[in-house]
């Protein structure tokens, strides 16, 4: 396989998933285990991603503590050739890449999607959000009809195919993170597991569970903290040790290359 980074791409054409929450844990995780990680955030606009690591960069500076981090970068302006020569000059030695997508169709969001060695889209449980990758009946909630997107990533899964062989590239892993699941009354999560289950036959994704809606991930922004950061949390509920567990089962079902993937360390209390 090429020796170039591990590029995990976190892309959802809508916004409000939960897509830089989770691409910030990912990356921080990544780091707890050893990984050299850089970051580039495609959203100038909002720059959620990159304002998380400067605020946490901010928190170390104040207390006095050396905490895993990731490089940041904020992409803009750029076309496909000038970001790929970007991520090129700076990340020469990182062991991943990730790319933090704007939460709205742009052209380069999907440039990088299409490059993805894993690819990420978080949705909520909901059929809103589901109409991104594809269409279903109004009363049997079967699949009808790929989506745009859907259609947009299968062609590039497809091209990667040959790429695999012709260039010594991985394969692309695309996987659909379910957040927000425990705000989803049962018998819509069925129907909508049910919808997931057959799309993703048909496209080839697979289905991970993600990050619940819990007030704890907004609170920690400002500080730039994140549930890993045992020790600077201050006295742990039981909704963080629940949170925390979430993602330890986020990051094992991603199935990231290297030992840096490894789940992530046991709560001695959970």
């Amino acid at each position: 396989m090429s020796s170039a980074p591990h590029r995990i791409v976190f892309a959802n054409e809508k916004g409000g998933t939960g897509k830089s929450t989770t691409a910030v844990h990912v990356a921080v995780a990544l780091a707890f285990g050893g990984a050299r990680v850089v970051a580039f955030d495609l959203d100038h606009r909002q720059r959620t991603m990159c304002r998380y690591f400067e605020n946490r960069a901010e928190t170390m500076a104040r207390r006095g503590i050396e905490l895993p981090t990731a490089e940041s970068h904020v992409v803009e302006d750029m076309d496909e050739s000038q970001f790929e020569a970007f991520i090129a000059e700076h990340a020469v030695g990182a062991d991943f890449v990730v790319i933090d997508t704007p939460g709205r169709d742009d052209p380069l969001a999907r440039h990088a999607a299409t490059t993805a060695d894993t690819l990420v889209t978080p949705m909520n449980d909901s059929f809103v959000d589901f109409d991104l990758i594809g269409q279903v009946e109004g009363e049997s909630f079967r699949v009808k009809k790929l989506s745009f997107y859907a259609e947009l990533i299968w062609e590039a899964r497809i091209k990667r195919s040959r790429a695999t062989v012709e260039q010594n590239r991985r394969q692309m892993d695309w996987v659909v993170v379910r957040n927000r699941t425990g705000h989803t009354e049962a018998r819509n999560m069925a129907r909508i597991e049910q919808a997931l289950t057959e799309m993703s036959r048909r496209v080839g994704f697979r289905v991970a569970r993600g990050l619940s809606e819990r007030v704890i991930y907004r609170e920690l922004f400002p500080s730039g903290l994140t549930l890993l950061d045992k020790g600077h949390l201050g006295d742990l509920g039981t909704s963080h040790l629940v949170a925390r567990q979430e993602l330890r089962g986020l990051i094992a079902g991603l199935r990231l290359p290297g030992t840096f993937a490894a789940p992530v360390e046991e709560d001695a209390a959970s």
